[in-house]
């Protein structure tokens, strides 16, 4: 069994302090075995934002995996976002890109999305060099392991607002995912939290991929959610997710929801929560 929390789109430079300081007080109440952030570290690409950054992941006591996100990317600085748009991320954050992990347990491959360029740079992309990295981590792997992608950009919309933008090529890249055995996405991006079966979304999946999405953590952007996290347990064949959620004071208990592999597909566990909507952290 393995816990996790997965902290998304943190937006250091604009912060609420009291938020921070109580993310980590929470982190260690709740004791996980590791930390996945999913991006969006900095509100913009400067060294003071940085540097805030720098000193949060140096107070987390626990090992950590990260991926920039489009705000991690100089925006009004168009010679540096042209020519080397990661350099301050590598400098105070990681020097890598795609950073990966594994145990007797699970395995956690992160991939970054962010682009310098495009019509719409924040949206994100998936290139063919990482859709082969995806096969070459991951199809060498015994299928006993838990398999994990987190990515800054999402792969499933929010079910009230199915007409979002995904992560381009999205598609390729949840093929290659499901031939690979990869169980679960974590992404951020929106501001929102919410988990669901990508195969409801994407049919021409025949296995199912949970896709789990994160709130912004400690950022005072919120789009009508409060600062959160999710606390997530792995323990085949079951997974769960419990949001942790800022209630002005405190980090707390938030919605839950529990999923069950069946064959090839991930139910909810209405056994284990039994007043689950259909589509949790809705």
């Amino acid at each position: 069994m393995k816990r996790l929390a997965h902290l998304s789109d943190l937006h250091f430079g604009r912060i609420d302090a009291r938020v921070v300081a109580g993310l980590l007080a929470d982190l260690v109440h709740t004791g996980p075995d590791g930390v996945v952030i999913s991006g969006d570290l900095v509100q913009r690409a400067k060294p003071d934002h940085f540097a805030m950054a720098r000193a949060f992941l140096e107070e987390l006591p626990f090992p950590y995996l990260v991926v920039p996100g489009n705000h991690d990317i100089p925006v009004y600085n168009l010679i540096k976002r042209f020519t080397d748009p990661f350099r301050l991320y590598r400098r105070w954050i990681s020097a890598d890109l795609s950073p990966f992990h594994v145990d007797d347990d699970i395995a956690i491959l992160g991939l970054t999305t962010a682009r310098a360029i495009g019509v719409d740079f924040t949206a994100g992309r998936i290139n063919r060099a990482q859709i082969a990295r995806i096969r070459d981590v991951f199809d060498p792997l015994p299928d006993r392991l838990f398999k994990i992608v987190f990515a800054h950009h999402p792969f499933l919309p929010p079910p009230d607002a199915p007409d979002t933008p995904l992560v381009g090529r999205h598609g390729l890249a949840l093929s290659a995912l499901e031939s690979c055995g990869v169980d679960l996405i974590l992404s951020g991006h929106l501001h929102r939290a919410y988990t669901g079966d990508a195969a409801i979304r994407h049919p021409g999946l025949s296995r199912s991929i949970l896709a789990s999405h994160a709130a912004t953590a400690t950022s005072t952007r919120l789009r009508g959610e409060a600062n959160a996290y999710t606390l997530i347990t792995v323990d085949p064949p079951r997974v769960s997710f419990r949001l942790r959620v800022w209630d002005g004071d405190r980090f707390t208990a938030g919605s839950r929801s529990d999923w069950r592999k069946d064959t090839d597909r991930w139910v909810l566990d209405t056994e284990a929560n039994p007043s689950a909507p259909q589509h949790p952290l809705a």
